[in-house]
């Protein structure tokens, strides 16, 4: 359906799959509503209000589709059979369903954020039926016209290969196309969009974990944005199946300023959009993670594949000693058997399956032991799963009940294991839960590294030959369905063991960012790429944190991503450039005597001092450099709106020959008095904001490859 509107948006909490998990989260997003409402002066509230009633009535529903050969734009030409809704002071929710034919029901689901005019939809197809439906084909998660003049297009792609690059396109001089066909959503593209248009802009994201595709193209001053996930789906729904397009979102702002638009999306992301901590709706707070792994003085291939039952208790007692204080015990790949039940010296990628603890490794009750030690020290612990992957098939079979029709091969290696089949998720939950629960694990960290777009076809072209009818897409939809579920699960279970009710999310890095599983999960790790150099650390805190504000990196530097740790600890220049909400620490504890444990205290305090404003509003002061280029500034600043605090993190890069660089801060407010701490130097100065506005900071640093942190704090005259 293509619905003209000056702007668009939606925010609605996804529908789970249990009433005991659909209270449990309501009741979380409910204690964030508790806090004070947002003040922020670029809202478009009523343009939300007019999307979401717009979503709400069938012949604007911006949706469109293709079934039994018929056009459908909007749900006009289907009959109405059921509204529910509901309304809080906060939001209002609605589901309609309506009669495509005899066999299937079309569900949209659809919300309203009052305090941000966020809204979000998603449709739903399902056969209530006896008999395969008709094909449902070129199903549109969303087609929708935006009315304004001089539209560009704005965002950063995604990792691998793009590394988060940033883009910003005019659209009335080209076109912009944006498709992702791996399997992980957010690798080489990034479903999250800065649209201007006009006075304004409606900033966009796409809730599906798999293939997707979405185009702009404008035409005057109309721009038509189209969108889709599963690539490709042309399908008969079986009796009882359902399908689902993605979740779509979007949050309309005023002015065309990025900056403002990068802060409203933030704050709203943080509060509704993230999960929450625990069963009691805390919200997560920074937070610093120690990996054991590099600290066994055995060879490490990469995870934990080195630990044993001999090796961490000597990492704990330095960790206590030394008064580091993680927050977590960072415990990755490589504790299980293999799945003929052999220990796992090196291969940790061509063994999972089994999710049986190797015993040879960790004998009796050895790993949780561990792990209440460190519950002891004050730490959880998180573990390393990869539930979408499977080898050797027929050991699994054989020994742990495995069923050898779940299993999807490619032919090159990567084996699917298909979540998308109730069974088979049911099988996977119990072998993660058994787990969590017999080694007193407190947080589910997944991975996946494999393309799951490589095997999906060939499952569809199996059913296709089973029964003589379409089938493509299907097994993709089932896939990224059993996927939410099967963390919605997890989460319900960490939930009524008071765990952590959210999931250490990656995906060979960031393949599976998608704002739908950013509602569960959080990357402790945005990638596996900027284990490397600093400078492309720095590249992706430019554009990444405008979309993902809580999140974790590296915090080494290496020529490889798996090269060892450098001896001597990190260089505060390294340190300082992975400053993020989640910190995490890259150091051989015990097993380098070089390393200056009164500095690793000092740069840990510096980043606790101020980690709290890395979840503040995010300004990037300097021009956007690539990994290859250091030939310049990189200047971030965090500025607390609600007591005008902020942050300056200053970095003169590798190659940069200026000395001196002079940066405005555009959030100082006229009339006030600002006073700025220097943390190198100890050093404390005043600035006017007016002339912190207008004509800027200069800012000094002798060397290259060197870093400032400078404490802003404002007070009216």
């Amino acid at each position: 359906m293509i619905v003209t509107l000056p702007n668009i948006i939606n925010n609605k909490m996804k529908h789970l799959s249990n009433l005991k998990l659909t209270l449990l989260f309501f009741a979380l997003l409910a204690v964030c509503t508790l806090s004070s409402a947002t003040t922020r002066s670029n809202l478009a509230l009523k343009r939300g209000e007019q999307l979401y009633a717009s979503v709400c009535k069938g012949q604007t529903t911006p949706v469109s589709f293709v079934y039994g050969g018929k056009a459908y734009s909007g749900l006009g030409k289907c009959r109405l059979l059921d509204v529910s809704r509901n309304e809080t002071p906060d939001r209002k929710e609605a589901t309609l369903t309506y009669i495509l034919d005899n066999n299937v029901r079309v569900r949209v689901e659809a919300a309203l954020c009052k305090e941000y005019g966020q809204v979000e939809y998603t449709l739903w197809f399902e056969n209530v039926g006896t008999q395969p439906s008709a094909v449902l084909e070129q199903m549109e998660s969303a087609d929708m016209l935006f009315a304004g003049a001089n539209p560009v297009v704005r965002g950063c792609l995604g990792d691998h290969d793009n590394q988060y690059a940033p883009y910003d396109k005019d659209l009335l001089k080209e076109a912009a196309s944006f498709r992702s066909d791996g399997g992980r959503a957010t690798h080489g593209c990034f479903p999250y969009f800065d649209l201007v248009h006009g006075n304004g802009g409606t900033l966009i994201a796409l809730g599906w974990a798999g293939t997707w595709q979405a185009d702009f193209q404008a035409k005057g001053s109309s721009t038509r944005f189209v969108a889709h996930n599963d690539n490709g789906f042309r399908s008969v729904l079986m009796p009882g199946e359902s399908v689902r397009t993605a979740m779509v979102v979007m949050l309309p702002y005023t002015g065309r300023n990025a900056d403002d638009a990068t802060n409203l999306w933030r704050e709203w992301f943080q509060k509704y959009n993230m999960p929450r901590a625990d069963i009691a709706g805390n919200r997560i707070k920074p937070f610093v993670t120690a990996p054991f792994s590099a600290d066994t003085g055995l060879p490490n291939s990469d995870g934990s594949i080195s630990e044993r039952f001999y090796t961490w208790r000597r990492t704990l007692d330095r960790i206590v000693y030394e008064k580091i204080h993680p927050d977590f015990r960072w415990f990755d790949a490589g504790w299980y058997f293999d799945p003929e039940g052999n220990t796992v010296p090196s291969n940790w990628w061509g063994t999972v399956g089994s999710w049986e603890l190797d015993t040879i490794k960790w004998p009796g009750k050895s790993l949780r032991e561990s792990n209440e030690a460190c519950h002891a020290a004050g730490m959880k612990v998180l573990t390393w799963f990869e539930p979408e992957r499977v080898t050797m098939v027929d050991a699994l079979v054989r020994n742990y009940g495995y069923k050898p029709e779940w299993a999807i091969s490619n032919g090159y290696g990567v084996i699917t294991n298909n979540i998308g089949n109730p069974e088979c998720r049911q099988w996977t939950l119990h072998r993660i839960t058994k787990m969590m629960e017999e080694n007193a694990v407190d947080c589910f960290r997944e991975d996946n590294n494999s393309d799951p777009g490589t095997t999906w076809p060939i499952m569809d072209r199996q059913e296709e030959q089973q029964t003589g009818l379409p089938r493509t897409g299907i097994t993709e939809n089932k896939a990224i369905q059993g996927h939410y579920a099967l963390w919605d699960s997890i989460i319900a279970y960490c939930a009524s063991r008071n765990k952590c009710t959210y999931i250490d999310n990656c995906a060979s890095g960031g393949g599976r960012n998608d704002i739908e599983s950013l509602r569960r999960s959080i990357p402790f790790m945005r990638s596996d790429a900027d284990r490397t150099t600093t400078a492309l650390r720095l590249a992706m805190s430019s554009t990444f944190n405008k979309w993902v504000p809580f999140h974790g990196s590296a915090t080494k530097e290496s020529v490889g991503e798996l090269d060892p740790l450098a001896r001597g600890g990190n260089p505060i220049y390294v340190t300082r450039a992975s400053w993020l909400p989640i910190h995490n620490l890259a150091i051989n504890f015990t097993h380098d005597e070089t390393l200056d444990y009164n500095q690793v205290r000092a740069d840990l305090s510096e980043w606790r001092r101020y980690s709290q404003l890395l979840t503040k509003d995010f300004y990037v002061l300097t021009p956007y450099h690539s990994q290859t280029d250091t030939s310049g500034w990189t200047i971030f600043a965090y500025h607390d709106r609600d007591t005008d605090e902020s942050l300056l993190q200053v970095f003169r890069q590798e190659s940069c020959p200026d000395s001196v660089y002079t940066v405005r801060l555009p959030y100082a407010k006229r009339g006030v008095t600002y006073s700025l701490y220097n943390e190198d130097t100890k050093e404390t100065a005043s600035m006017q904001g007016d002339v912190l506005l207008a004509e800027g900071l200069n800012l000094t640093l002798s060397k290259p490859k060197s870093s400032a942190v400078i404490h802003v704090t404002g007070k009216k005259q």
